[in-house]
């Protein structure tokens, strides 16, 4: 008895369309005619569309079902297709790599953009708005600072990374209170969540037993 194994099956040129699908579009290469071939192709573009709605998310998705025909028949399909036949080198083309840019970050827990938040407040040459400017980057890096260590953090620690940061350009003074900041864990939202049904549920019952109590 012989049995047939995918191992000794043809490749699927493009699996999300199924094996039944690649055979339609090989018989649609063997038609005689393009009157025929036309029709047919017609017809699987049809099918393809029905087996990944999610192309219709896709601008263009008619344009990109007529590519994938293209691509399962291995360019051999000869169709009249509404857009522009493929070629085997659109399918292997690949973008040229974008980098990632390497630079130095003194605190990563603050980020680039404190860096350059304070490379932007040194140049501020209006001193009410470079005091603003001094005050608000702090209780920003107050904020990142509590989001990587997820514990309190005394006010002068903030001042002292500020101040070595912009090279000692940019000062508070030690009295100064930066905005509060705690970190609130998961499970205390979902405590705080359970906690509110709970007093509308009350509340609904307190109303229900005041409603009882008048028709009685």
């Amino acid at each position: 008895m012989n049995f047939d194994y995918n191992t000794t099956r043809s490749e699927l040129i493009l699996a999300e369309y199924g094996r039944n699908v690649q055979n339609m579009v090989k018989y649609i290469i063997t038609l005689p005619t393009k009157e025929e071939r036309n029709k047919y192709a017609q017809a699987v573009i049809d099918l393809m569309g029905f087996l990944n709605p999610h192309l219709r998310d896709v601008a263009d998705f008619k344009h990109k079902l007529w590519d994938h025909l293209h691509i399962i028949s291995n360019y051999q399909i000869d169709v009249d297709s509404p857009y522009p036949k493929p070629t085997p080198e659109t399918k292997e083309f690949r973008p040229a790599h974008i980098g990632y840019p390497h630079q130095r970050i003194k605190y990563k827990h603050y980020g680039k953009t404190v860096e350059k938040l304070i490379a932007n407040a040194i140049e501020e040459p209006n001193p009410e708005r470079k005091a603003a400017m001094v005050q608000g980057i702090a209780n920003f890096m107050k904020m990142a600072y509590v989001q990587w260590n997820k514990d309190n953090v005394a006010d002068e620690v903030i001042i002292k990374n500020l101040r070595e940061l912009s090279g000692g350009a940019l000062t508070l003074e030690e009295h100064v209170n930066l905005q509060k900041v705690e970190f609130k864990s998961q499970n205390n939202r979902q405590n705080n969540n359970r906690g509110r049904q709970n007093n509308k549920k009350n509340r609904q019952r307190n109303n229900n037993n005041n409603n009882n109590k008048q028709r009685h």
